[in-house]
């Protein structure tokens, strides 16, 4: 499939991808084309990159199919424009190396089919097209310009253009579009500026190695001129339609789903060709056709092709002897459905029963790498729709909400000869140097990259949890960064999480307090100390159940520690105290416990409570406690400051002045000085004017 070549080359193998026609079998996900790009903006949960990244893949465009007269031929060359107004700028028309004309000119014409060879070599990917040399070959073709008379515009075979995306055929206007530039500047073909810059008096500037594709004016472009380029498409695209040169077209990127791949390994494609009846399914009481498990997996091409009898059968339909389909699935095609699987895991008879599915789907939260934006996630998207039109499912969209995360990277290093090497056989000297484990010999450290084994980057887990534990694992990559975000491993940063681990118990080393009895009084009125540190508790309640929700683990780590630093800094010896501190604690531990879950239990135990923690339920947040109770104020004199108030809220005017008038700063000002007012924002400022 096209999303699955990444500059000319297999997106998992990196094997150079060569272009051939073959027979193969598709999805028709291009006719969901509309539907999957509008339907984008109600996913509402997923991250707008992803929905951009669809948006941009499906690519849906507005323009114009032009027809344009073959010279000395009744043919007609079928163009597709996103940029019909500057038709009076096109110089040239090209055609892609697999267009029915180049076809036609390619069988008496040995350079052009050299030529095509090349270019079956090359990437078709946006990225390659855009980078890539501009080459072609001249057809010793002209098509007519449809609005100038006389004008013959050449045709040209090209490695820019594709087939599988409009019409496979062009118009050519260098000034207005940067490849046609590169070409025309390549092989000499003329520039015609027809759109100017609106902030420019002069009628035309000249176009040298940038083409404008900016709005502007339109100029040199007969009854168009003086249109913005908004204008402009809408009168030229009436025009084609009123001298039925074309027709005003909505375009799409995505292609049809290539679904067959020439291999063993894969779900065989349930078809059997029958000379007389065609292609035939392959009956509903003989599925699933299984792979045969005596392959030669040593042969050239596809093994499945080569087996001497797995592949012979009789025709379904007339009794003749027939032959299976010998391509696999895609493997994207079993994982486009997998979630409707899993709400119905034991049907035997179907994939899963429609009730089950309807019941569950579609998935409230799906996690996974950004890397699948435009394979895995839409080709779901689309599957899901296919499913739904066929009756299976009530749902068009199979994820509610996603969240992709990052991936989790480490230095990398190498040896003297420049083999990839663990880092667990590198030590670091005390110079900062890196020498290998087993002869002390120079590592040569590189960037950090995502963890792979080609590169044995990899921490091995057992080595983390055996030394630290697999809490203070969890602890790390939770509060390191946000888990849309890539995390950088690195020792130190797992050595804090160990030492926090440490200090949380050490915090609850000695203490036990049960859960009090239900029906024990109120404790007696807290301090100002003590009610900052139960507001702190509820507030953490809240803002720890917010992050959780949202996956910002790295925000609700930090919370939990500000709380951690709150209970460290009561004065244990005081009875009231040690009250609100058990409240600390416990709560410290309930909000903990989804991340350390194994030292959370321990925890819980420990201060003497007998019930599992997992079975208690979340704190439970007091929202009279989030109000902030107390304000700080400036304090000026004749507006420069001179001190701050911690203040009750909405104290009164009297108090107010009064405590603004006893600050060091304050008195130092105004000494003897006569005090002209005194202004007073209620919760913000005080200044004394003398």
């Amino acid at each position: 499939a096209n999303e699955q070549v990444i500059d000319g080359k297999g997106w998992r193998s990196g094997a150079a991808v060569e272009k051939r026609e073959l027979s193969q079998w598709f999805l028709k996900i291009s006719s969901f084309s509309e539907e999957l790009i509008n339907d984008v903006k109600t996913l509402n949960r997923w991250p707008e990159k992803v929905r951009l990244m669809q948006e941009n893949w499906i690519g849906r465009s507005e323009g114009a199919h032009i027809n344009f007269n073959i010279h000395n031929s009744s043919e007609e060359l079928k163009v597709y424009t996103t940029r019909p107004d500057t038709i009076f700028g096109a110089t040239f028309c090209a055609i892609a190396t697999n267009h029915p004309i180049t076809k036609t000119l390619i069988n008496t014409n040995k350079n052009l089919a050299k030529f095509v060879i090349e270019c079956n070599r090359v990437g078709t990917s946006e990225i390659a097209l855009e980078t890539g040399e501009k080459k072609g070959i001249d057809s010793g073709l002209f098509c007519r310009h449809p609005f100038i008379k006389d004008r013959l515009l050449p045709i040209y075979i090209v490695n820019f253009v594709i087939m599988d995306y409009g019409t496979g055929a062009i118009f050519g206007c260098p000034a207005h579009d940067q490849r046609d530039l590169e070409f025309a500047l390549k092989y000499n073909i003329e520039v015609i500026r027809v759109v100017k810059n609106s902030n420019l008096n002069k009628p035309t500037d000249i176009i040298t190695d940038t083409a404008f594709t900016d709005d502007g004016i339109m100029i040199n472009s007969s009854f168009l001129n003086g249109l913005d380029v908004k204008s402009a498409k809408a009168k030229i695209i009436k025009e084609i339609v009123k001298r039925k040169k074309g027709e005003k077209t909505v375009n799409y990127r995505l292609r049809d789903w290539g679904v067959s791949r020439q291999r063993y390994w894969g779900c065989p494609i349930p078809i059997i060709h029958c000379q007389s009846c065609g292609a035939i399914p392959v009956p509903l009481n003989d599925l699933p056709v299984e792979l045969p498990k005596n392959i030669n997996l040593k042969v050239t091409g596809n093994p499945l092709d080569s087996h001497p009898s797995w592949k012979y059968v009789n025709c379904p339909n007339c009794g003749s002897p027939a032959e299976r389909e010998t391509d696999t699935f895609d493997t994207f095609f079993e994982s486009s459905w997998y979630y409707a699987r899993f709400t119905d895991p034991k049907n035997n008879k179907l994939g899963f029963s429609k009730e089950s599915a309807n019941y569950w789907l579609p998935v409230d939260q799906y996690i996974g790498g950004v890397e699948h934006a435009v394979l895995h996630l839409l080709y779901s998207r689309f599957f899901t729709r296919a499913l739904q039109q066929c009756g299976y499912l009530r749902d068009k969209e199979p994820f509610a909400g996603l969240m992709t995360q990052g991936m989790v990277c480490h230095a990398t290093y190498t040896d003297k000869n420049g083999n990839w090497v663990n880092p667990n056989n590198v030590i670091e000297t005390k110079n900062g140097s890196s020498i290998l484990k087993s002869d002390n010999s120079d590592v040569i450290v590189g960037r950090s990259e995502k963890m792979s084994k080609s590169k044995k980057n990899v921490i091995d887990p057992e080595i983390i949890i055996d030394t630290y534990g697999a809490d203070t694992a969890r602890l790390f990559m939770l509060s390191d960064s946000p888990p849309d975000r890539d995390l950088e491993w690195i020792e130190s940063g797992v050595e804090g999480s160990w030492r926090y681990i440490n200090k949380l118990w050490n915090l609850v080393e000695g203490q036990s307090f049960p859960q009090p009895p239900k029906k024990m009084p109120p404790p007696e009125e807290l301090n100002k100390d003590e009610k900052n540190f139960q507001q702190l508790i509820h507030k953490t309640i809240y803002g720890v159940t917010a992050d959780l929700e949202k996956f910002h683990f790295n925000k609700a780590v930090a919370r939990i520690r500000e709380l951690t630093n709150g209970i460290e800094a009561l004065n244990p010896s005081e009875s009231k105290s040690s009250r609100i501190k058990q409240e600390g604690i416990q709560t410290l531990i309930k909000l903990i416990n989804p991340i350390i879950p194994h030292l959370a239990e321990e925890m819980w135990s420990k201060i003497g409570q007998t019930e599992i923690l997992a079975n208690t339920p979340w704190p439970k947040v007091d929202t009279n406690l989030l109000i902030d109770n107390f304000v700080t104020i400036a304090v000026q004199v004749n507006g420069k400051l001179r001190g701050t108030l911690s203040l009750p809220k909405d104290c009164d005017r009297k108090e107010t002045e009064k405590r603004a008038l006893a600050l060091e700063g304050v008195k130092s000002k105004v000494n003897e000085e006569k005090i002209r007012k005194i202004i007073v924002v209620k919760n913000r400022i005080v200044n004394v004017v003398i």
